[in-house]
């Protein structure tokens, strides 16, 4: 994360009125400059190039737009919530990113404008860590702030990655909770942390959780090996008593899996010959998920399991 930071400084080139200004541009050129789209204005004062906005996704806009907030404000804030939780660079899903979030670290009210929402959470020593120079909350309080803001399936995604990440631990995030459990929207992180696994290994993986846990099916075990010619092989979910495993949305992990060369039809047959010789060796069935299916999770949980009950 420290070289993205590099990058929204340096490659990224956030600038204010103030630099222009060092280089000879009034504001009457700035205005030309904005207005032919050479420059996008952030927020008053700050610019990036305009080629640079362009191409950015919505992440990266948000740290562009936390790149000039930061020169705005300096350690008068600590960045937090999804921003923090971006900069450290866990997984977020399902939540607003027009808006940089920052905690106060001085005496400044809490507000929301357009761009920023200003928190009056007022962190702990021991809750503030530096992030390429910029001070943000640590990863703990980060994927907690962030699970308040959205659905409990999304906070699930943050709160695994940041287990999976190594970034913190269960015990550091249930005594980080206790904190602040009084906070708005707060409750919802109870079952949520109940849940939370550190084996857990994609955004899909820790919705499907969620959804299980809400549905009533009974709950998997995670990353179950299995061994194949002599290589461990591990399987996102599975129910051994009722012999079916469960894997997420494969599409993604073919990508993901490419070797140098390879073409993804090519990574696709390999996967499926791996799949049928899991199921040959454990005579499991087994039930593919994708995206997709997470558009209605009832359905995919009853179909779950109508598999559960036929595999038995």
């Amino acid at each position: 994360m420290d070289d993205l930071l590099e990058q929204i400084r340096e490659h990224f080139g956030v600038f204010t009125t103030g630099d222009a200004k060092l280089r000879g541009l009034d504001g009457k050129a700035i205005a030309r400059e904005v207005r032919s789209g050479t420059w996008h204005r952030i927020r008053r004062g700050g610019f990036v190039a305009g080629e640079t906005w362009r191409q950015a996704d919505a992440e990266t806009r948000h740290l562009i737009r936390a790149a000039a907030i930061q020169r705005s404000y300096g350690d008068r804030v600590a960045f937090s919530h999804t921003t923090a939780a971006l900069l450290h660079g866990l997984d977020v899903w399902g939540l607003d990113l027009d808006r940089v979030h920052v905690t106060r670290c001085d005496t400044g009210a809490g507000r929301v404008e357009r761009d920023v929402v200003h928190h009056e959470g007022f962190p702990e020593s021991d809750e503030l860590t530096r992030v390429g120079g910029w001070q943000v909350v640590d990863p703990a309080r980060a994927a907690l702030e962030t699970g308040t803001l959205g659905t409990p399936d999304s906070a699930m995604i943050t709160i695994n990655h940041c287990l999976h990440r190594g970034l913190a631990t269960p015990e550091e995030l249930i005594e980080r909770y206790a904190r602040f459990q009084r906070w708005p929207q707060s409750q919802q992180l109870q079952v949520v942390l109940r849940l939370a696994d550190a084996r857990v290994e994609s955004p899909g993986e820790s919705r499907c959780l969620w959804y299980f846990w809400l549905n009533g099916v009974p709950m998997p075990e995670l990353q179950w090996p299995v061994w194949v010619d002599g290589r461990e092989h591990r399987v996102d979910f599975a129910w051994p008593q009722h012999r079916l495993l469960g894997e997420f949305d494969g599409r993604v992990k073919y990508g993901r899996l490419l070797k140098p060369g390879q073409r993804p039809e090519d990574a696709l047959f390999d996967e499926k010959q791996r799949e049928d010789a899991i199921r040959r060796i454990t005579r499991c069935m087994m039930i593919r998920y994708v995206w997709g299916d997470l558009r209605d999770p009832r359905r995919m949980c009853q179909l779950t399991k109508r598999m559960l009950d036929v595999a038995a």
